[in-house]
């Protein structure tokens, strides 16, 4: 698991060190520098994916547009106001006693930052990290990934059929948009004993427990993915009701509303992500009603009790407030639930990053000027 992400002269930070958690959540005003967080840890991956990590040569370094992240060009994603005397670009992950850094070389033109060097991983006992792959590769490059963006796949009439992204790399899409595809392929895989078995779920499979947490956002509803015949496409239909009173018709997802298709990459990225899998989340409250968010949030937290690592960028205080609950029930320790608000430092330096923290019984030890307030200044307005 990431404990902490390292910044340096990277977009909004002038210079951090953010933990991070089983589950982490981050919120804070737009351009504040919560997506920073969910892009550096992409951009690792995508550089580490496309073999641009871990060897000093030419073509080695940031790969700054790919298959998770498109950043632009190295004028992009230089800190305004760079520390050090020279414009270098540091991005680090820590994982239990090792810290992996990589330099890049500024290029204000190219998309592919020259890496100048990499921190071998040391222990904070001072002993060299494993020996092999792991010595240059921290365990998040080498396990589960999904990232998730806030614009995600909408209702339409086919998805793609991708046999190598859904079964050989397990791969949602940045968008979600092999998820269909995924789910036909995997719906009869058990989902494993455990908080991510949804206590109304018909069955023990993955299609069971996917209808079972969609039915929080729309009660009654059922799933079922088929090929388009003679097309590399797959098709997408709802039903509703159980038993005497199912509906005899399937529904195209266009005319169910937008919020649950929307939300089906975010319930299948955490109901089949394994233990050490990472997975960056956008907005998953987006279209959905408050309940649904909250419940969203439980289900981030179950994946998380169950052994993945999830990072949320949230906008919604339902979100919160359902992060809040499954610490206070027990789901995870109050120490598992990590959450930051990110607002500008107000010194030029960038994002100032603040870390409430929980307690048992789901209460937050502080609660800065801007976090999640608004309605109580608005409140404030319609008493006065």
């Amino acid at each position: 698991m990431i404990d902490r992400l390292t910044l340096i002269n990277f977009k909004a930070f002038q210079q951090a060190d953010i933990p991070l958690g089983p589950l982490t959540l981050l919120t804070g005003l737009n351009s504040s520098g919560k997506s920073t967080v969910l892009q550096a840890l992409a951009l690792l991956r995508q550089s580490y994916t496309s073999g641009n990590l871990g060897y000093l040569d030419e073509e080695a370094g940031f790969l700054l547009n790919g298959e998770f992240v498109g950043l632009g060009t190295g004028q992009d994603v230089l800190h305004d106001d760079f520390a050090g005397d020279d414009p270098l670009i540091t991005v680090g992950v820590a994982e239990g006693p090792y810290r992996y850094e990589w330099t890049v070389d500024y290029a204000p033109e190219q998309n592919l930052l020259p890496l100048m060097s990499v921190a071998l991983p040391v222990s904070e006992e001072g002993s060299q990290s494993p020996e092999g792959e792991a010595a240059l590769t921290p365990g998040y490059f080498r396990n589960g990934f999904q990232y998730l963006h806030a614009d995600r796949i909408t209702p339409t009439e086919g998805f793609p059929r991708d046999h190598h992204m859904a079964v050989r790399r397990g791969f949602l899409g940045s968008r979600g948009e092999h998820t269909v595809n995924f789910l036909r392929l995997h719906a009869r895989e058990t989902v494993p004993e455990g908080p991510l078995r949804h206590p109304a779920a018909a069955g023990e499979l993955l299609l069971d427990h996917v209808a079972a947490w969609m039915g929080e956002l729309c009660p009654g509803v059922n799933i079922e993915t088929d090929t388009i015949e003679g097309m590399d496409s797959v098709r997408l239909s709802y039903g509703f009701g159980e038993g005497a009173l199912a509906s005899r018709h399937r529904h195209r997802p266009a005319n169910v509303g937008f919020g649950l298709t929307y939300a089906l990459p975010i319930v299948v990225a955490c109901l089949t992500a394994a233990p050490g899998t990472l997975v960056l989340l956008e907005n998953p409250e987006a279209h959905l009603h408050p309940r649904g968010q909250t419940k969203m949030a439980e289900l981030a937290a179950a994946s998380a009790a169950q052994g993945a690592q999830l990072v949320v960028e949230t906008h919604s205080d339902h979100v919160l407030n359902g992060m809040r609950l499954a610490v206070k029930r027990g789901l995870l320790a109050p120490e598992q639930a990590v959450i930051h608000y990110f607002r500008s430092a107000g010194d030029g330096s960038g994002a100032e990053v603040i870390s409430p923290r929980l307690d048992h019984d789901g209460l937050l030890d502080q609660w800065p000027k801007g976090f999640f307030d608004e309605m109580d200044h608005v409140l404030d307005q319609l008493l006065t």
